[in-house]
């Protein structure tokens, strides 16, 4: 008898979203850690590195769990009933922690590099796990890093669901992880000035949280001592919903039906079928 295809259980598709928000975490920080560290690299480094990670990441998880990898795509599918809100909490849980132990991993892997440009683990180096407002530098303020996350969030959330829209023309081959790495390489080279462009609340809170726990006190405030914590998970939330409400108000409600494609642009594989045991 052939063996038969498994449901994916809650359990995997937690898994899944560990190890895939994982993956990206240690190619972000890691690249932040190098061009800190050791100042082998630039902001164009870290752009791409922080796309690939993102692209491998989700073709680790994609296939098990869809590969949210970040809380703001999965409360913002959940708010527009594209998933189960019973599944919000533990998905958000899985790649926080996935986050929190890749940022361990970095941690651990370049203690004599950051020790040595950094000895007292202070704002200099902070920046290696978690985000600034101006990265630390500019005169931008918690509400100023506040709107760009929002901003930021709504393009990632928007162009996700044009690149994995079926009804759309959504790219062939499995290139959809490609391109959205791709994505997150533009917006962190158009918009990464003003916060960061954490845009990812597991991608911030979870390194935030490793680097508190490994020496950097002051991990919850920024470079002016305020409480800063709250702008990369807060504001990523609200522009997720904004970015997915604008794709269904301006692009979705107006595309044929699945099984109707008049251009003949869009031509998805069928889905295939699972069965339990």
């Amino acid at each position: 008898m052939a063996e038969r295809t498994r449901i994916p259980s809650l359990a995997g598709e937690l898994a899944a979203e560990f190890a895939g928000t994982l993956i990206l975490i240690l190619f972000g920080v890691g690249v932040v850690a190098q061009v800190a560290g050791a100042e082998i690299g630039d902001h164009d480094s870290i752009a791409w590195a922080w796309g690939l990670g993102v692209t491998l990441g989700v073709y680790v998880a994609a296939r098990i769990s869809g590969a949210h990898l970040n809380p703001a795509v999965t409360i913002a599918l959940a708010a527009f009933k594209e998933f189960a809100w019973r599944k919000t909490a533990p998905y958000i849980a899985a790649q926080t922690a996935g986050a929190f132990v890749a940022a361990l991993i970095v941690r651990w892997n370049y203690s004599e590099v950051l020790a040595k440009v950094d000895p007292g683990h202070t704002i200099k180096t902070q920046g290696v796990f978690s985000t600034l407002p101006g990265n630390g530098t500019l005169p931008v303020g918690t509400w100023g890093a506040f709107r760009d996350q929002v901003i930021g969030t709504a393009i990632l959330l928007f162009v996700i669901k044009a690149l994995t829209d079926v009804r759309n023309s959504p790219p062939l081959a499995n290139l959809a992880p490609f391109m959205i790495g791709l994505l997150v390489v533009g917006i962190g080279m158009a918009w990464g000035t003003d916060a960061g462009y954490a845009i990812n609340p597991a991608r911030d809170f979870g390194p935030r949280l490793a680097s508190f726990l490994t020496g950097y006190g002051d991990a919850w405030r920024d470079q002016n001592g305020d409480l800063y914590f709250w702008v990369p998970i807060i504001g990523p939330l609200i522009g997720g919903v904004l970015g997915v409400g604008l794709y269904k108000a301006l692009i979705g409600r107006f595309l044929p039906p699945a099984d109707e494609d008049p251009q003949g642009l869009t031509k998805p594989e069928p889905e295939p079928e699972y069965e339990a045991a």
